[in-house]
């Protein structure tokens, strides 16, 4: 049994004052909710005073994104290295809008997720099609492209370290969310891809997030599904009470 996985995705939000706030008024709200993992993710100005408010808790702290390199003449990146100084346990790896705004591809996406395994951070892998892939029945192919790209060269040894986050960028803050059925086809779509690129057993493993829209009045129908291991939150996450409601719903 997969222990369920809620990320909170905060984007370009919330200063350090606010971040930490909010991540206090987080931690208020899911006291006592022992068996979900979970973690926020603060725009980079925000780690350093949100990692004092969650020291020695149960909400971890993610990074929204991260370099490959140790150092080095990387104008406004961040290194493995530092996002390990910081208590980052986890890192988002090639969201949409590092590939759509950002131009990152996916040999860069690969680089990032193999750097960030090699540095103890847990890569939160994203992947999703547009609309005009959805309803072009391109789906399935787009989304084990990108899959398959992001984890070449990872050993099978490191994969139970990775989760997968598919999230349809016609989804994401729209309002529109892919129907509970829609999601699970995908989910499990990618489970299978993963059991080819390791094994079954280590793709059984392998935690599979759904992101776009996700609410608290859709998430109970989503995290019903069999490849549903919990959500890759976005706006949802920048309220306490919402954000709490999602992860309480995934127990």
């Amino acid at each position: 049994m997969r222990r369920p996985f809620v990320a909170g995705n905060w984007k370009m939000n919330k200063g350090p004052k606010e971040a930490a706030a909010l991540a206090g008024q987080i931690l208020s709200e899911i006291a006592g909710v022992n068996n979900v993992d979970i973690a926020i993710a603060p725009v980079a100005i925000s780690l350093a005073s949100v990692h004092l408010v969650l020291q020695n808790t149960n909400l971890k702290m993610a990074a929204q994104n991260m370099f490959y390199e140790e150092s080095g003449a990387y104008t406004g990146e961040l290194s493995p290295l530092m996002l390990n100084e910081i208590g980052c346990k986890y890192a988002i790896i090639g969201h949409s809008e590092r590939r759509q705004i950002f131009g990152e591809d996916d040999e860069l996406i690969n680089r990032k997720t193999r750097a960030a395994i090699s540095h103890g951070i847990q890569p939160i892998v994203c992947c999703g099609e547009t609309l005009e892939e959805r309803e072009s029945g391109s789906t399935n192919d787009k989304v084990a492209f990108q899959v398959k790209a992001a984890l070449s060269g990872i050993r099978m040894e490191d994969a139970s370290k990775i989760t997968v986050a598919y999230e349809p960028i016609w989804a994401i803050g729209t309002g529109r969310t892919a129907s509970p059925e829609q999601a699970q086809e995908v989910h499990a779509m990618i489970r299978n891809l993963l059991a080819e690129i390791f094994n079954s057993a280590a793709a059984d493993q392998i935690r599979i997030q759904y992101g776009g829209s996700v609410k608290p009045a859709n998430i109970e129908e989503l995290i019903a599904k069999t490849d549903i291991d919990g959500a890759l939150v976005g706006g949802a996450s920048l309220k306490a009470d919402s954000f709490a409601a999602i992860i309480k719903a995934c127990v």
